[in-house]
């Protein structure tokens, strides 16, 4: 198989990412900018910041995976980018730059989805196979997906409302935790020395477990967190009561993941007729180890073989843009230099409500 190098660029939110990997999926250069510190002050993400950001790091981003990798741009066999959904201003930026050096280079530009990026990293990273159930959570989206190639993904549910990493960010936000909270309710969670009276004291709702279907509602549970923490009283709260908190909030959480999975994975066999074996978990709140070992003992009792990326890939990356651009080109498929941004992209058509 002829060596093929491609370029994948992320600037969809807060990271300006690149990265260059081959074929064999070697990943030869992975650089990421990330703009934590512009954003820490208003605990969450500016897009007028964001956008002003890239713009000024795009190019010593990509020049410096040319570098890492020791090669010149005239040796990339293709160039992908995030085309949406995301931040307009700073998916315009990836994808303008993107299609700027396609068009210098004469080289192949390939539009990808960042969510459909997410999906496919484990096949990066392991040798998974389609079909497989995927979940994705991430700051903007929480949905179940079943995987049944590079192009065609089936929704099986979704979140109604917030997105578990908003809900996880926003939580955090209210506890008087640094932004990104997710990683910092983690840490807190972990310090929590009593689970059982965790849970006795914080009773927080599940919405939707039990039901039929693997939606998902998360706003619920935020307002519930709200009222928890306006209930302490006034000044610093104590660290054990906010691990408590903390951990009742994850154990919550993988609760509710865990109930809308069984009926994800009952969804998944009903569509395939088939049984699926394969099940990952995708995208930056992937990365939280608690939640994983949750999945993994859930794994283990049916049957399935568990992948979740490494955390440097769960979080926005450029590697994931590139290999979702080498699944696509080695399908032939390419786009135009005319492709537009899109805010909205969704990925998969909606499942039969089953």
């Amino acid at each position: 198989m002829q060596k093929q190098l491609i370029l994948g660029i992320e600037t969809s939110c807060d990271e300006t990412a690149a990265a260059i990997i081959s074929n064999g999926k070697d990943i030869i250069a992975h650089k990421v900018y990330t703009q934590l510190e512009d954003h820490s002050p208003y605990g969450g993400v500016v897009p007028e910041i964001a956008a002003r950001a890239h713009v000024e790091k795009i190019s010593p981003v990509v020049q410096s995976c040319f570098e890492e990798a020791n090669i010149s741009p005239d040796d990339i066999s293709a160039i992908a980018a995030t085309c949406g959904p995301g931040l307009i201003g700073g998916v315009m930026v990836g994808m303008v730059y993107a299609k700027s050096l396609a068009a210098t280079l004469n080289k192949p530009f390939i539009a990808v989805n960042h969510l459909a990026a997410h999906v496919l990293t484990p096949r990066l990273t392991t040798d998974i196979e389609f079909p497989y159930l995927c979940l994705l959570v991430s700051g903007g989206h929480t949905q179940f997906l079943l995987v049944k190639s590079a192009e065609e993904m089936e929704t099986l549910g979704q979140t109604r409302d917030d997105a578990l990493g908003e809900c996880f960010d926003k939580s955090a936000k209210m506890m008087g935790l640094p932004y990104p909270g997710g990683p910092e309710i983690e840490q807190l969670a972990a310090k929590c020395h009593s689970p059982e009276n965790a849970m006795k004291k914080y009773g927080l709702p599940r919405p939707l477990m039990g039901t039929k279907g693997c939606d998902f509602s998360f706003s619920g549970l935020k307002t519930a967190m709200r009222q928890h923490i306006e209930s302490f009283p006034e000044g610093p709260v104590p660290e054990h009561e906010a691990a408590e908190l903390a951990h009742a909030f994850q154990v919550t959480i993988a609760d509710t993941l865990l109930d809308r999975c069984r009926n994800a994975l009952q969804m998944a066999k009903t569509v395939m007729g088939e049984d699926i074996q394969r099940l990952a978990i995708v995208g930056g709140v992937a990365a939280n180890r608690f939640l994983a070992e949750c999945f993994q003992d859930f794994a283990d009792g049916n049957h399935l073989n568990l992948y979740i990326p490494p955390a440097v890939l769960c979080t926005d990356n450029g590697a994931m843009i590139a290999w979702a651009g080498q699944e696509k080109l080695a399908l032939g498929l390419v786009d135009e230099l005319d492709f537009k941004a899109r805010p909205r992209w969704p990925l998969g058509k909606q499942a039969d409500n089953r």
